[in-house]
């Protein structure tokens, strides 16, 4: 398990090109769960606790996320306990083919990690249905 003194990511070249393509200008990430725990994620069940990740793009910090993911890259990059009980050190951000991957010591964590712009706004019934069938 990761500790938060040891918060850092690495961010491969490629990966940071992409991904600051997505980001407006001083917009901060969060390395989050993608797996129904977090106002973020839009995903979820008992089969995706913790094997999926994605990053957050806003435009102010979130007081739930506020352990710094040190990055070579100078991004205000953000994380929390819940988080960390998943990643261990080493951890890598990298890309191929515009798709995201996150690594850390112990191998590939998720081959697969969205990158998502968010926009707070309430769920229409009909949403909150369609959200439900999306659940493993």
């Amino acid at each position: 398990m990761l500790q938060p003194n040891d918060a850092m990511i690495k961010i491969k070249p490629e990966a940071l090109e992409i991904l600051k393509k997505k980001m407006n200008p001083g917009q901060i990430v969060l390395l989050a769960l993608d797996d129904g725990s977090n106002r973020y994620s839009m995903m979820g069940g008992t089969c995706k606790i913790g094997a999926d990740f994605q990053l957050v793009l806003l435009d102010q910090p979130d007081p739930e996320y506020p352990i710094v993911l040190g990055n070579d890259a100078g991004l205000k990059m953000y994380t929390s306990s819940d988080e960390l009980g998943y990643l261990s050190t080493g951890l890598v951000l990298n890309v191929r083919n515009y798709v995201f991957s996150l690594y850390d010591d112990t191998g590939m964590i998720d081959g697969s990690v969205a990158v998502n712009p968010f926009h707070p706004k309430a769920l229409s019934q009909a949403e909150r249905v369609a959200l439900g069938a999306k659940q493993c």
